[in-house]
């Protein structure tokens, strides 16, 4: 099959989208199919063979966070290329209703479309308020693949339509299988994600520190993500700043060695998230796992059972928690044989399969829609009702 996937959001920015995308398409490739990924890039970006560089995004604050978008005149023409030489059996758009490539290729496309909505935002009012510009673009999509409830929610409340849920997917033994770093190890508490995204919650967790340390005397922090260190500790009373190390950004390979020698990985986002590929990670890598009460993380972290939350935004009850994780080697282990079981089903084995189903359903009712052979799957993935 060849494959057509549009990333909406810059390759070289590291984000949940983008790996999500990456780890689909070296999915696919791996069962022989052809895949082509169109997505913004700055010209000096090393790329992928399988990925076609859009042209350079630009910064626009969307759902909550700063995305690099790409979208224009110039874009729009990349967009009518690439489809052109692709001659794609199925396209399949990520995010279509942000100002980037997927409402692009919606536009220009012909044929299956299938579409990923990734984002939760019960309030989103520039979407209903773009809605009417939307609509013929949304009127293409032949299938709607919704990464949570939550984002499915979204999708339904703003713009009508339904969409299957299908997880974003994560290589499980990639990170079961990755060896500890013996200095990363000992007392340790990570944290991974942009330092200077309010959202990802790392103030919440520095307002939790002291009281974590004055508990643990022996613990430290350990953080990975790009963002300004020492704006991030200004808050930290002095004495306590020699016990955050900041490890910068890190390869793949060292995040699922980092999520392996940890003692407690803390997510403490505080919206805005609809999935949480993060906490997947961290249960592949057998991390215990103690989160923000996000309704998408309770989701993921099987209603609490696969790892423990926290009162949103509370830092008080984060150390509370922490302190007692900290002090508990059985408790921590009973998280991480439970996380490990449990985080099998978003494994790219189960989910790019049910992709690889709403692909052939698409692509099959695309050949047959006048017999309509296949209604109750079409039913299931959301299919669009023009056909």
């Amino acid at each position: 099959m060849r494959i057509g996937i549009v990333c909406p959001y810059s390759w070289d920015v590291p984000g949940g989208v983008q790996f999500h995308i990456r780890d689909l398409a070296e999915y696919f490739i791996r069962l022989g199919h052809e895949v082509s990924v169109l997505a913004p890039a700055d010209d000096d970006t090393p790329l992928p063979p399988y990925v076609v560089s859009a042209g350079r995004a630009v910064p626009v604050r969307y759902n909550g966070s700063v995305a690099r978008l790409n979208f224009g005149f110039l874009s729009a023409a990349r967009v009518r290329r690439w489809l052109h030489d692709g001659a794609f059996d199925v396209v399949h758009i990520h995010e279509p209703t942000s100002p980037s490539l997927g409402l692009l290729t919606c536009w220009a496309a012909q044929g299956p479309i299938v579409a990923t909505f990734h984002t939760s935002n019960p309030r989103s009012r520039a979407m209903i308020a773009a809605y009417a510009i939307l609509q013929a673009a949304l009127e293409k999509i032949s299938a709607r693949i919704a990464v949570s409830e939550y984002a499915r929610r979204t999708l339904v409340e703003h713009l009508g339509g339904d969409a299957v849920v299908i997880p974003n997917g994560v290589d499980v033994d990639f990170f079961a299988k990755a060896e500890p770093k013996p200095e990363w190890q000992g007392g340790t508490i990570g944290f991974i994600g942009r330092i200077d995204e309010p959202r990802k919650g790392l103030p919440v967790l520095m307002r939790a520190l002291p009281r974590i340390l004055a508990a643990r005397p022996e613990a430290r922090l350990l953080i990975a993500g790009r963002g300004d260190e020492e704006a991030a500790v200004e808050e930290l009373p002095e004495e306590l700043r020699s016990r955050v190390e900041f490890l910068g950004m890190i390869s793949d390979e060292d995040k699922a060695r980092f999520l392996r020698s940890v003692d407690l990985y803390v997510a403490p986002n505080t919206g805005g998230e609809s999935f949480g590929i993060i906490l997947v990670e961290a249960m592949s890598a057998g991390a215990p796992v103690l989160a923000s009460d996000l309704d998408a993380f309770v989701q993921v972290l099987d209603q609490g059972r696969a790892g423990e939350v926290f009162a949103n935004e509370d830092a008080d009850a984060l150390a509370t928690a922490a302190v007692r994780l900290l002090g508990d080697p059985d408790r921590r282990a009973e998280l991480s044989e439970r996380g490990s079981t449990h985080v099998r089903r978003f494994d790219w084995s189960t989910v790019g399969a049910d992709i690889l189903s709403v692909y052939e359903t698409v692509t099959a009712g695309a050949a047959a829609v006048a017999t309509d052979e296949r209604p109750g799957l079409r039913s299931r993935f959301g299919l669009a009702a023009r056909d």
